[in-house]
């Protein structure tokens, strides 16, 4: 072999008795931990989330080291799927203006909502998941699952936004056009309690970018691949993502890779502080 590989047979006998460099050792454990990493978040973590995931648990290493241990051993994130729309935008009911005109980026809390609906697919039929999101902290503060595209079904994730944050009179709601957000019933609620309506233009899902890339995520990174055997395993599972996962665990790019609740609680510790 020594002969083959042009090695010297001395050489080849130190390197076999030569103990594992600190550099190796680090890599291995490295190596270890985003398999766990991987496997804990479902394959979603590229190297950006998992460098900043690894240095919350007390590993100090640089982000391209992580690129390319993944790289070497084809660790790799899940691809996003094709895109959908539910938006049934041809009704007679009126619609508003696009007051919020793509500024993402709020200053507080409860300022700015978004709120869309996607579909999952399950064995049984289509699973429909409305949501509410705080554009501040990307968190979402209600959600509802239906086996139906009813205006029930944003009505209940509006009135669980409602119960849960108790919003100030400066509130900004945003949605698409759809019948659902357009109709009568969802439209009192909104004006109960003073909150400001904005939509979409037609056929425009950048206008509510946000929403559309928590959809996304949802079912790159944790909506399995062949569907749900039924209805109740979805909404149990897309449970665990909305309030165990996404809210409190995932790290979110655009917060500065914390979670959403982790952002929040970040906001209202300073503005404690000023206060004080």
């Amino acid at each position: 072999m020594c002969r083959v590989l042009s090695v010297c047979s001395s050489g080849y006998y130190a390197w076999r008795k030569r103990p594992e460099s600190a550099r190796a050792r680090q890599n291995r454990d490295l190596l270890s931990e985003i398999k766990v990493l991987h496997a804990e978040t479902r394959q979603s973590y590229g190297s950006p989330r998992m460098h900043k995931a690894l240095k919350d648990r007390g590993f100090s290493c640089g982000e391209n080291r992580i690129a390319r241990l993944m790289h070497r051993h084809e660790i790799k994130a899940k691809k996003p799927r094709s895109y959908k729309r539910t938006t049934d935008s041809n009704h007679t009911l009126a619609v508003a203006e696009n007051v919020l005109d793509r500024r993402f980026s709020p200053d507080h809390p409860d300022q700015v909502w978004g709120c869309d609906i996607t579909y999952i697919s399950t064995r049984e039929g289509w699973l429909y998941l409305a949501v509410v999101m705080d554009l501040f902290s990307r968190r979402i503060v209600g959600w509802s699952m239906q086996p139906r595209l009813h205006r029930d079904l944003v009505l209940d994730a509006l009135k669980m936004a409602l119960r849960g944050r108790g919003p100030a009179q400066d509130l900004l709601h945003h949605s698409d056009r759809g019948s659902q957000y357009a109709s009568l019933d969802y439209q009192d609620l909104l004006d109960d309690w003073d909150i400001v309506c904005s939509m979409s233009r037609r056929g425009n899902c950048w206008d509510n970018a946000p929403v559309e890339s928590f959809f996304a995520s949802l079912k790159r990174e944790w909506v399995p691949a062949q569907s749900y055997q039924t209805r109740a395993e979805a909404q149990s599972d897309i449970f665990e993502y909305l309030e165990i996962w996404y809210n409190r665990r995932r790290l979110h790019s655009s917060l500065g890779y914390v979670s959403p609740v982790q952002y929040e609680e970040t906001y209202y510790r300073n503005a404690l502080s000023i206060a004080a």
